[in-house]
């Protein structure tokens, strides 16, 4: 059943994905990039950051490491070069959890963090660190769109995913 869950997450991910990013993308590039009083300072920092946290969680679930990249990186300054890159970490991300196994999910990944840290956990934690850490940030982009002209879209789980 967990797997499920996970494939549902990701299923949900890229959906509401292309709704905040539809939004987003009625803003104008110094709308997208003003200072607000957030934790990756802008809307254009968010994204970016979402998507350094995709890359490195994506890259361990794989059982490689990869390079410590600064969580507040800006991977694109272009916001259409971002949403390109958004479409496709979120093609790896339903690819990742569609080969999703119960037998997998009973492993530990041991990881260095971004502070060097050595950690070894469990994968099911961390896939579901995984798909929170997602939706957390996002959140934070649907309140700084509150402090715009354009609406947030509707992001509820269940609405995204109701047939």
């Amino acid at each position: 059943m967990l797997v499920a869950h996970f494939q549902r997450l990701a299923n949900y991910n890229t959906l509401a994905n292309c709704r905040l990013y539809e939004a987003c993308s009625q803003l104008p590039d110094t709308e997208r990039k003003c200072i607000r009083p957030a934790f990756f300072k802008s809307i254009h920092g968010t994204l970016n950051h979402i998507l350094v946290g995709d890359r490195i969680w994506l890259q361990r679930f794989g059982g490689g490491e990869i390079e410590s990249t600064r969580l507040d990186a800006i991977l694109y300054e272009d916001f259409d070069q971002l949403c390109t890159a958004r479409l496709s970490e979120d093609q790896r991300i339903e690819t990742f959890a569609s080969g999703l196994t119960d037998e997998l999910l009973t492993h530990t990944i041991e990881y260095r963090n971004n502070a060097g840290n050595i950690h070894s956990d469990p994968v099911d934690l961390l896939i579901a660190h995984f798909f929170n850490h997602q939706t957390h940030h996002r959140g934070q982009v649907h309140d700084m769109l509150t402090q715009t002209t354009i609406a947030p879209p509707v992001l509820d789980l269940h609405r995204l995913l109701r047939p």
